[in-house]
């Protein structure tokens, strides 16, 4: 770099500085200095502190700038709208402005991109707005979009994009390099070369410091890696997630019911789905939904409204099991005081191994070889922690009410629901994933059931039992 161009390059660092915080985060300060731009029809000014941005930081703009105002913005930075940023953008932000634009420039935009993340962006549209969108497109484009609209969501067929480098296996090395720098409509941006037979089925992958660093004559049936991880289109994104990370995965060929390659997978692709599978299923566990802060509000309200009705049901069950004890209750006041640190205890211990559990067996690591194992496990941690709490909250409340029978009767409770809680928090989940029912979304539920009625069944049972209400 020279003298002249060095001023320069420091006056973009500076800018790039002002804008992006030290976790390059967007700066609140510089949101609003666009806005503000945006609001009084300064378009030159919107452009030029928008343009030195990334695709990625651009998308964040969007996100952070309130819905009602992102037409306005759009308008201003029209050519700085490519597909890479609308690559990285939100779902929800993507659908909003996607909505505005002609069909045309929708077309023109997923042109622009790999396939998997045209299709991101075309399967959210509505069916007569899916079908403009295609009629628009180019023909070979069309055809690779419908197909991949053809597999289920979250499948290998949807993540897959079909652009890859692919050569037989009776090319040498020199073939394969010639056809490489002879042909510049081929993908550009690829890791390992696939080897295929005359049946198009993947046979090997040749990565591509093997291919510079061999000489032209050599066969790249002599120098492919033979074992390779194929994925089937079908799979599921979760499982394909997997895949990558036990077998430590760049890329992975993709094939049909009939075993040829027709797409490939790249680790890119799923450091996104690790993320959003992992959050996906903390989410569910509360039954908050899809959990995006840019989901609309009725479509938030709908989906945890749904979990908290039915968790008015269980509330009421569990509570069904008190007024069994109305009687008891009546006569020991001290009952209905102390009752919900028993159930309340046992919750949190139920919610300790239902994590535990729900993400052993997203994983994998929680299967039919050791089910019996993680019970064995998680009772014994159950006996050590409820042995614990209970020594704790007997001699607490031997303190304060100075009454041995209560004491004892809690101290029992709390190792009795803790086992209930233990059970409950590995066999639930496991049950439900042997239903094929996703555990992420049920178990919390029925094990707040559990060790709720479980709590006041068993402090208010032993005390009954023991006669502390007579």
């Amino acid at each position: 770099m020279n003298e002249t161009e060095l001023p320069e390059a420091e006056t973009e660092n500076t800018r790039l500085e002002s804008q992006l915080d030290g976790d390059d985060r967007l700066r609140p300060s510089f949101v609003d200095a666009v806005l503000d731009a945006v609001e009084a029809g300064d378009d030159e000014g919107v452009h030029a502190l928008v343009e030195p941005l990334h695709p990625a930081d651009i998308a964040d703009l969007f996100e952070l700038t309130p819905e009602d105002r992102r037409a306005d913005l759009a308008k201003s930075v029209a050519d700085l709208l490519d597909a890479d940023v609308f690559a990285e953008m939100n779902d929800y932000v993507r659908e909003d402005l996607i909505d505005a634009l002609e069909p045309q420039q929708v077309a023109d935009i997923a042109s622009e991109l790999d396939t998997d993340d045209a299709v991101a962006i075309i399967e959210d549209l509505d069916a007569d707005d899916q079908r403009e969108v295609l009629r628009a497109m180019e023909p070979d484009d069309r055809a690779a979009i419908e197909e991949a609209l053809s597999y289920p969501e979250e499948s290998a067929g949807r993540l897959m994009q079909r652009e890859l480098i692919a050569v037989p296996e009776h090319w040498s090395v020199g073939d394969t390099l010639d056809y490489l720098r002879g042909h510049d409509e081929l993908t550009t941006d690829f890791w390992e070369i696939f080897v295929v037979d005359e049946r198009h089925k993947p046979i090997g992958t040749v990565a591509l410091s093997w291919i510079l660093r061999t000489p032209r004559g050599i066969a790249i049936a002599d120098v492919m890696q033979r074992e390779q991880t194929l994925i089937p289109v079908d799979m599921d994104q979760e499982e394909v997630a997997l895949r990558f990370q036990k077998y430590a995965l760049i890329s992975a060929a993709v094939v049909d019911g009939g075993g040829r390659l027709v797409g490939m997978i790249t680790v890119d692709d799923i450091v996104h789905i690790i993320s959003e599978e992992a959050g996906e299923d903390i989410l569910r566990l509360s039954g908050a939904g899809e959990g995006d802060i840019n989901e609309p509000i009725r479509m938030t309200v709908r989906t945890r409204l749904a979990w908290l009705v039915v968790n008015l049901g269980t509330a009421i069950f569990a509570s069904s099991v008190v007024g069994l004890f109305q009687g008891e209750i009546a006569k020991f006041a001290l009952l209905a005081v102390l009752m919900p640190i028993v159930s309340g205890m046992g919750g949190n211990a139920g919610t300790q191994t239902l994590a535990v559990v729900v993400r052993a067996l997203a994983t994998n690591q929680l299967t039919d070889s050791n089910t019996a194992r993680m019970i064995g496990r998680e009772l014994r941690i159950a006996i050590a922690n409820g042995v614990s709490l209970g020594l704790l909250i007997a001699l607490g409340t031997y303190i304060i009410f100075r009454n041995s029978d209560l004491s004892l009767v809690i101290g029992l409770a709390m190792v009795v629901n803790n086992l209930i809680a233990g059970l409950g928090g590995v066999l639930v989940p496991v049950t439900l994933d042997r239903m094929r029912i996703d555990p992420a979304v049920s178990s919390a539920v029925f094990v707040t059931t559990l060790t709720d009625t479980g709590g006041f069944m068993s402090f208010l049972g032993l005390a009954t039992l023991w006669g502390l209400g007579a």
